[in-house]
């Protein structure tokens, strides 16, 4: 006699089906310890498993706040915090580094993985993860909200005031255009072979 499945069993298969969705990758990530590059009291640090840049760095809060979204002024301390760890980060990369790297610190308007998250990236933009106008866009327009000024409009008004969802898809779709320069592509891979030139000076 063949062992029949009481209605309340599940296929293990869906279950991971349901708590595996990609927007929750961070929260998955950061339940391995050997992902974590470092972590304290309110932060866990890891590196970007898709880097949009030779150093993609995340800072992700351990308080459950979902994104930049639901800040409130009782974040701002958090805030402050998480930025104090990027900026750490930046000076322990450029102390290693014999090339010099200008690196950004910011949230993006409308972030796509669940967990507040600050990024921390070296702006060479150069990376085989960088794959569409959306990847590069993301983190060279108005899309990426420095960090400081996050920090600055929560103390002065108490408040954040983020892009509309229009304008978010208005960033997002921009015209390319180089990061370093006036340089206008004829698409993606173009402006990829002309950041390599950045790079070599």
């Amino acid at each position: 006699m063949s062992k029949r499945k009481l209605p309340n069993e599940k296929n293990s298969d869906e279950k991971k089906a349901k708590t595996t969705h990609w927007s929750l990758g961070l929260l998955e990530t950061i339940k391995d310890p050997k992902n974590l590059i470092q972590e304290d009291s309110y932060t866990y640090v890891i590196a970007d498993k898709f880097p949009k840049a030779k150093y993609h760095y995340l800072v992700i809060s351990k308080q459950e706040i979902s994104s930049i979204s639901k800040v409130t002024i009782n974040n701002l301390d958090l805030l402050r915090h998480m930025e104090k760890v990027a900026k750490k980060i930046v000076q322990d990369v450029q102390s290693k580094e014999e090339e010099k790297y200008n690196f950004k610190i910011g949230y993006h308007a409308q972030p796509s993985m669940a967990r507040l998250h600050l990024h921390v990236i070296s702006d060479d933009m150069n990376s085989a993860c960088l794959k569409t106008k959306k990847h590069w866009n993301s983190f060279t327009t108005n899309f990426f909200i420095p960090s400081e000024n996050i920090i600055e409009s929560l103390e002065k008004n108490k408040t954040i005031q983020l892009p509309s969802d229009q304008q978010c898809k208005n960033l997002l779709m921009k015209d390319l255009i180089c990061n370093k320069c006036i340089y206008v592509p004829k698409h993606l891979g173009d402006l990829k072979k002309h950041i390599l030139e950045h790079l070599k000076k």
